[in-house]
């Protein structure tokens, strides 16, 4: 198993070097490295001292929660990290950011982008509330 994850990391190692080497080829980029080495250290803080902590306590919160035939909590994380991991993909499209680009390149806005992905967090959540609704109900017909 530590040499899948050895694997794994050497992979994302190389896989971010060559994506440095084509943002530092490309002229029209123009990188700061001192820019770049800012906002990663940045979003490193940002998600070490605000953003862990705030999610740990939540998912802590979670587990305080009375307990029920079929546990709740993995049919809470499950939606809650696939909008948080939406939100991050499409977080662009979602505040507008490079609309001239994306209506020049496609012809359309990016106006829908925040609606669909409030579908699509509703849709998660649905379908999760409707799997642990099964899952209970199965729990109790099969008598315990």
């Amino acid at each position: 198993m530590r040499g899948v994850k050895a694997v794994g990391i050497v992979a994302c190692l190389a896989l971010g070097a060559y994506a440095t080497t084509i943002i530092l080829r490309d002229p029209t980029l123009h990188p700061s490295i001192l820019g770049m080495l800012i906002w990663f250290a940045g979003a490193l803080l940002l998600h070490d001292l605000v953003l862990f902590p705030l999610y740990a306590a939540a998912d802590q919160a979670l587990t305080l929660l009375p307990p029920t035939r079929v546990p709740l909590v993995n049919h809470v994380r499950l939606p809650v990290l696939g909008a948080a991991l939406t939100f991050l993909v499409f977080l662009p499209g979602i505040i507008r950011q490079g609309e001239p680009v994306v209506r020049g390149a496609t012809g359309l806005d990016q106006g829908p982008f925040l609606a669909r992905w409030l579908w699509l967090c509703a849709a998660m959540a649905g379908v999760s509330a409707l799997v642990w609704i099964v899952r209970v109900t199965r729990r109790s017909a099969a008598g315990g």
